[in-house]
């Protein structure tokens, strides 16, 4: 099964390694260090490694079904074919509309953040560097990311592998330097509830900071969508899903345990992603030189989770226009680099629409925050509609591989996991720690909205005139060449031949 598949990706293309880096980048670990998890500082204060630990554990149940479920069934369309599997296809065609929609704006999304984050530095250290110069750097980004797509899929994971490394690195060894400072400092107090911040005491604070951590978990599901680019691709996805949720979850543990115990705990509930009491500032105050490793970190992981979340959106939207739910032009590869062409030119161009359209019309920042909420909104919804699909799949399709553990009980565990994150990512204020969202980005939900009601409009067009192609949605081509390839091999239970997709 080696070289090009009649779905025209190339087959064994990448491995282990490559597909791993492809969901560690997609997790931006150093720009989640940096800035996302010190959210939850301000309600679980010095016991915030506690709460990166109930999110370790809590996004772990869901990586498992997908794992599970990428492991069944290795197909480009990933999320939306496990749901098409798993519930209907008319599920799984409004979960592949709104996963390659969120997932095309992530670049816009980081691009932004290099933007405002290099303009930034460069002015504080020059203040001759004009502050609002942040649109070059952005654009730049976006060039970078289209050549890596367009070389194909080795090229791209390579270079998402070099950059992960690089900023996983630099984290892990500033937070051995931050524990071998602290010294008698360091207690193992800060993973129970003596120390979470004033007004959120005990338990409720350890859950209010793990809700606004497990948004940095999101991204661990984007190897899925290599599955017909990857060696073995029913163990490797497998591993790569589990092994980037497991393994980014250990190191933010120790990233936040070694800055906690750095300042102290009692002093943790005013940490942040800027000034003083921020990575960057106690690099500065207290390291010398070393902030600009952390720097190039953070800018690193920016360029490599738009890289791998490029992937996944074009992958996507290959495998939509490969069954014709999406424009088949779509499907068109480069015919030297089995690159989705067009699925790439279409990112960049929603990249840079949305970089200088959103950044002119607000500003970056306030632009990264409305396209932020917009995508996890979406994201954490494809994560509960993928938990529902393990238990339906299982139950449904495979029941003789049925585990009442791996799916039934950690599914809806996920489910209850990531649905007071859901609300917190809206903006809907069912707890005392969620804040309304404020305009513009307050616009995210109707954006949704609006985006989901036309997938809706497009479906019953498709339902009326091309009911095959919506089926298609839970087509499993991987399994359609091992069969011709072994026309004595049973029939599987995902080809189209046996009609499972199209119950």
């Amino acid at each position: 099964m080696s070289g090009e598949s009649p779905t025209g990706l190339r087959r064994n293309a990448v491995g282990l390694r490559d597909v791993l880096f492809q969901s560690v980048t997609a997790m931006a670990p150093a720009a989640a260090i940096a800035a996302s998890i010190p959210a939850g500082a301000a309600f679980a204060g010095g016991s915030l490694p506690l709460s990166v630990l109930v999110a370790l554990v809590a996004c772990l149940f869901t990586a498992s079904c997908v794992a599970e479920l990428a492991r069944r069934m290795p197909a480009a369309g990933s999320v939306a074919t496990y749901s098409a599997q798993g519930l209907h296809p008319t599920v799984g065609f409004l979960v592949g509309w709104g996963y390659a929609f969120v997932e095309s704006l992530v670049p816009a999304l980081l691009l932004l953040q290099l933007g405002f984050t290099t303009a930034g530095t460069l002015h504080q250290e020059w203040a001759s560097y004009p502050a609002d110069l942040w649109w070059p750097w952005s654009l730049a980004g976006a060039v970078v990311i289209a050549l890596a797509g367009f070389f194909g899929v080795r090229a791209s994971a390579r270079f998402g592998t070099v950059l992960g490394i690089f900023e996983v690195l630099v984290f892990v060894v500033f937070a051995v330097l931050l524990i071998s400072q602290a010294g008698d400092a360091n207690t193992l107090s800060v993973f129970g509830t003596s120390h979470t911040a004033a007004g959120f005491e005990g338990v409720s604070g350890i859950f209010a900071g793990s809700v606004y951590t497990v948004l940095a978990f999101a991204g661990f599901e984007a190897a899925a969508p290599l599955a017909e680019e990857a060696k073995d691709p029913r163990r490797t996805m497998r591993r790569a899903v589990l092994g980037a949720a497991l393994s980014i979850g250990l190191v933010y543990v120790l990233t936040t345990y070694a800055m906690a115990v750095y300042l102290g705990p009692d002093k943790f509930a005013g940490f942040g992603a800027a000034g003083a009491a921020s990575w960057e500032g106690v690099a500065r105050a207290s390291f010398g030189l070393f902030w600009l490793l952390l720097f190039l970190a953070v800018v690193n992981s920016t360029v490599a989770n738009a890289n791998a979340c490029a992937n996944v959106s074009t992958r996507t939207a290959f495998a939509f226009g490969r069954i014709g739910v999406f424009p088949r032009s779509f499907a068109r590869l480069h015919p030297r680099h089995r690159s989705p062409v067009t699925g790439i030119a279409v990112q960049f161009a929603v990249a840079v629409a949305a970089i200088l359209g959103l950044g002119f019309a607000y500003d970056p920042l306030t632009a990264f925050v409305l396209l932020a909420t917009i995508i996890v909104t979406v994201v954490i919804g494809v994560y509960i509609v993928v938990n529902l699909s393990c238990i339906g799949y299982f139950l449904r399709r495979r029941r003789d591989l049925f585990h009442p553990v791996l799916h039934l009980l950690f599914p809806v565990l996920g489910i209850v996991t990531f649905v007071p994150a859901l609300l917190t990512a809206a903006g809907i204020p069912a707890f005392d720690f969620v804040s309304q969202l404020k305009a513009p980005v307050s616009y995210a939900g109707p954006v949704v909205a609006v985006w989901m009601l036309i997938g809706v409009v497009v479906l019953g067009v498709l339902l009326r005139r091309h009911p095959e192609r919506v089926a298609e949605t839970g087509r499993v081509h991987l399994d359609e060449l091992a069969e011709d390839l072994d026309p004595n091999q049973p029939k599987s239970p995902h080809s189209p031949q046996s009609g499972a997709a199209h119950r």
